[in-house]
């Protein structure tokens, strides 16, 4: 028998809309880190982690985190699960949301005779928008945040010390925030697929194998300002052309590179006058791969056409690498009991890899991970188009129940 129905993801639906409203943006979903939106979204968060019995707080970076203690006696460690509660520019209200929606639906149908106990993580950061640097909050779960990204500064220009202070939290308390490892027995987080095979393979849900590695980079190409009238093209350093030259070169790269993605997302171009020739244009360039090697070979081989634009058009380019993260393998013994849970749902068991970055890969340098990915109808993420039914994410529900019960049972129920 199913543990969950669909009236339980009606509620995680609706909770979902709730979170929807959380938003810096009147008419679109937009909640970026340490923003008063996100704040607010905490709160409920909050919220329905105490009605459900759960210890809940903010650490030193805003995660929100709930713990349910174990049964009485019970001293077989912990289970994580959870997911990311910002989201991105105009977004959908699904990705990261939904995993932390499912964890707690999860948590509130627990029995009482659990060995372990459960902590549900509603992380602050994982989109990287506001400062382009992904996965914030599980960084200082896992104790893996680099102390310089505070003086980061976003577009406002104001650091990310002085964010994260105006929200309440601690800059000079990330580093004693990291959860301690020795009692972990896993993170677990369920995530929308953000593709379309589980779509295409008629299932509602899938057992993710592995996590691309991802580099997040800035590449800034300058020239010399100049009159637009009066500069003779043969004579002009135009920095945005260089930049132009290579974000065709960086499609070129990831277009012959079986498994590469690469994208510009960010143009950033000064002066920025319609009578000016630009003297300086700043981009941003994310890479993914599951192989390392591979993400790292196309890394170079930009870098070198960078140089080689540059050189060409009489330019200079800059590069600094912003964030690498590993590809990262699922944990094979927990991604298997994630298996067993979902045959004994009645579902066939689909595996396939992430393109896509999630907490679940810095996690892994704490504990074993595994996820699970949940339908999502086309294929679309990061776009307020974003959809889920309530029988998939019942599915979803039922499933991480499974799990639970599994590893309850394993570890000494």
């Amino acid at each position: 028998m199913p543990f969950l129905d669909t009236s339980t993801a009606a509620l995680v639906l609706g909770r979902a809309d709730r979170l929807a409203a959380c938003t810096e943006e009147p008419g679109r979903l937009t909640r970026r880190f340490a923003t008063p939106a996100l704040a607010q979204a905490g709160d409920l968060v909050c919220e329905w982690m105490r009605a459900a019995g759960m210890d809940a707080r903010r650490d030193a970076i805003g995660n929100v985190i709930g713990r349910r203690e174990p049964a009485r006696g019970g001293s077989a460690g912990t289970v994580m699960l959870g997911s990311h509660l910002d989201t991105v520019v105009d977004a959908g209200r699904y990705d990261g949301m939904l995993g932390v929606l499912v964890a707690l639906a999860c948590v509130e149908r627990l029995g009482d005779d659990l060995p372990f106990a459960v902590e549900v993580y509603a992380f602050a950061d994982e989109e990287g928008v506001r400062y382009g640097t992904a996965y914030l909050g599980s960084s200082v779960v896992a104790g893996a945040f680099d102390p310089a990204a505070l003086q980061r500064r976003d577009a406002d220009g104001v650091t990310m010390a002085d964010a994260i202070e105006a929200v309440g939290g601690e800059p000079g308390a990330l580093a004693a925030a990291r959860r301690d490892a020795a009692d972990l027995l896993g993170y677990v987080e369920v995530h929308i697929e953000q593709g379309p095979m589980l779509e295409a393979e008629d299932l509602p849900v899938g057992v993710v194998t592995g996590i691309a590695g991802q580099t997040r980079a800035e590449v800034a190409f300058t020239g010399v300002a100049g009159h637009a009238g009066t500069v003779p093209m043969a004579l002009r350093r135009d920095a945005l052309v260089a930049a132009a030259g290579w974000i065709v070169a960086v499609e070129a790269q990831a277009g012959t590179t079986e498994g590469l993605v690469a994208t510009v997302g960010e143009l950033r171009v000064e002066p920025g006058a319609s009578n000016v020739i630009p003297a300086r244009a700043a981009l941003s360039l994310d890479v993914r791969h599951l192989d390392d090697t591979a993400r790292e070979a196309a890394l170079a081989a930009l870098r070198d056409r960078a140089e080689a634009i540059a050189a060409a058009r009489g330019v200079a380019a800059d590069w600094a690498e912003v964030q690498a993260t590993p590809a990262v393998a699922c944990s094979p013994a927990l991604a298997g009991e994630l298996e067993a849970a979902v045959e004994a749902a009645g579902v066939r068991i689909a595996r396939l890899p992430s393109g896509a970055g999630h907490d679940a890969a810095v996690m892994s340098r704490l504990c074993d991970v595994a996820m699970l990915f949940v339908r999502c109808a086309g294929g679309i993420s990061h776009n307020p188009a974003e959809a889920v039914t309530a029988g998939d994410v019942a599915v979803a529900i039922d499933v991480t129940s499974r799990l639970l019960d599994r590893l309850a049972h394993k570890h000494g129920r």
